[in-house]
């Protein structure tokens, strides 16, 4: 885990050895987890993007399709198949978070970076998750990583990689677009980078960004522009309002661990010295994250900020907590990383464990893992259920349980989402024929669209109520219905842009 000899001064928490084999610990941990429990809906949802590989979707870009569809290749249409990659990032990312870090500061710092990032709320519990962060993440990262090869060795030919890293990045997740905006500011901010404009490789490296963006570009262009409109079409939206940014920094500092991240706030007003003073290192790093969280702040004066959205920010916080605590005089610094870490592994450690086995049933639905529970057994009913009426198919009206449905019966029945058809381009159309003989409708009791198939069907009669539980706690109700005699449309024509 590094190019160096490493230096023998470095407590044994920080040297590269340990750090290998707590990683490599840390990712035993989430294979075992990524294995034995359930999918949340957005990654039910996204594993059909996997067995319907394209080159763009509605909601996000491709990459996290492309990934969960190369784990169905090696551990087939299983949760470790959906998983697989997702786990292996948080690896990959956490070396060259640390080569990063060496090529900025040191090797203490580097160890602090990797300690920290390991042990954020985001990476140590969520980075099971097959979700567009993950790779976005990574790749955010990467493109640091070749910043800083850039500006430790000056040698231009690092745009190129540059470049392709934060290509890379958009077409995971639509946030990376704002890295360029950094590195822009950057550029015009530190005077011996302003000569970068003169460079050839600079512009070869934006060239190279747009190229790898163009499959992305293309798909929205053939779908008038949908997934663009989704994304975009948000920005800033609703009356300006308090009630969510205190909301927005809170959850920020709660994913990156309480400890951690007020660390990374105290590294970066310490860097804010450097910035002012034009630093090629600390305008680098501050830079580089400042036009993404100006728009997170703007967005959060007009509506929630999903607590996931910042995630491409992560490794850059753990930089900042980690140059604070190595470069920090006191001791009460670094004992402070140290129980930031411990508290983050413990945490990260405990709720694995209840995501495969759970602890307790008593928080219900406020429990983070609920949706996780009770999906297995769900199948089962749902599957007696459609023996018992001949049912041949299986509609939804909502993406998360439609996911979860499908792959619940992926081996008896196909399941569609009648509505919001825009999110299945990717997948092969359904006959109208299909729907003539007798089908189940199922939607989560607070989400019962059942009156919107009435002008589709003769019959729509309610059958059963299956309640999803853990631990004998009830975490929602899902209503059965039984439609037969189709007389109009089973599904709804696509439409590209969300009716007002």
């Amino acid at each position: 885990m590094h190019s160096r000899k490493s230096d023998p001064e470095l407590p044994l928490h920080l040297r590269p050895v340990f750090l290998i084999c707590l990683v490599l610990l840390l990712t035993v941990l989430k294979l075992w987890a990524a294995s034995q429990s359930h999918f949340v809906e957005d990654e039910a949802y996204y594993r059909l993007w996997g067995l319907n590989p394209a080159l763009g979707y509605f909601d996000h870009p491709p990459m996290i399709g492309w990934w969960i569809w190369a784990g169905q290749q090696l551990f087939g249409d299983t949760v470790l198949g959906v998983r697989f990659f997702v786990v292996l990032s948080s690896v990959v990312g956490s070396f060259f978070l640390w080569r990063t870090a060496v090529l900025l500061f040191d090797e203490q710092t580097a160890g602090w970076a990797v300690l920290f990032l390991n042990a954020s709320v985001l990476v140590g519990v969520g980075g099971i998750l097959a979700t567009p962060d993950a790779p976005s993440v990574l790749f955010w990262g990467l493109a640091l990583w070749a910043l800083a090869e850039l500006v430790n060795s000056e040698n231009p030919i690092w745009w190129l990689a540059v470049g392709l890293f934060a290509g890379l990045g958009v077409v995971s997740k639509y946030s990376v677009l704002f890295l360029g905006a950094g590195i822009v500011l950057w550029i015009l901010w530190v005077p011996r980078s302003r000569r970068y404009f003169l460079s050839w490789q600079l512009w070869l490296g934006g060239a190279i960004a747009v190229a790898v963006m163009l499959p992305v570009i293309y798909w929205n262009y053939l779908h008038e522009w949908a997934s663009f409109y989704k994304q975009f079409g948000r920005a800033g939206s609703g009356a300006l309002t308090l009630k969510y940014i205190l909301e927005f920094f809170g959850g920020l500092i709660g994913l990156l661990n309480p400890i951690i991240g007020m660390l990374a706030v105290f590294g970066f007003w310490k860097m804010l010295q450097g910035l002012r003073a034009q630093k090629p290192v600390e305008a680098l790093l501050l830079l580089t994250i400042l036009p993404f969280l100006i728009y997170l702040t703007y967005h959060s004066l007009h509506a929630r900020v999903q607590a996931n959205w910042p995630a491409p920010l992560f490794p850059t916080f753990a930089l900042l907590a980690a140059a604070f605590v190595a470069g920090a005089s006191r001791d009460i610094w670094r004992k402070a990383g140290a129980i930031g870490v411990s508290l983050g592994l413990a945490i990260a450690l405990l709720v694995q464990i209840h995501a495969v086995y759970p602890l307790t049933g008593a928080p219900g639905r406020k429990d983070p893992t609920s949706q996780l529970r009770g999906w297995p057994e769900i199948g089962r009913t749902l599957d007696r259920i459609a023996r018992d009426t001949g049912a041949s198919y299986v509609l939804t009206s909502g993406y998360g349980l439609n996911g979860q449905v499908a792959f619940l019966l992926k081996d008896s029945l196909p399941t569609y989402q009648f509505n919001e058809r825009i999110r299945y381009v990717m997948a092969e159309q359904p006959e109208r024929g299909g729907f003539e003989n007798t089908g189940l409708y199922v939607a989560e009791e607070r989400r019962d669209r059942s009156d919107s198939l009435k002008g589709r069907y003769r019959s729509v009669v309610e059958i059963a109520r299956v309640p999803r539980t853990v631990r004998g706690i009830e975490l929602e109700k899902l209503i059965v219905y039984e439609v037969n005699g189709l007389r109009g449309e089973p599904l709804d024509p696509v439409v590209t842009k969300p009716r007002k």
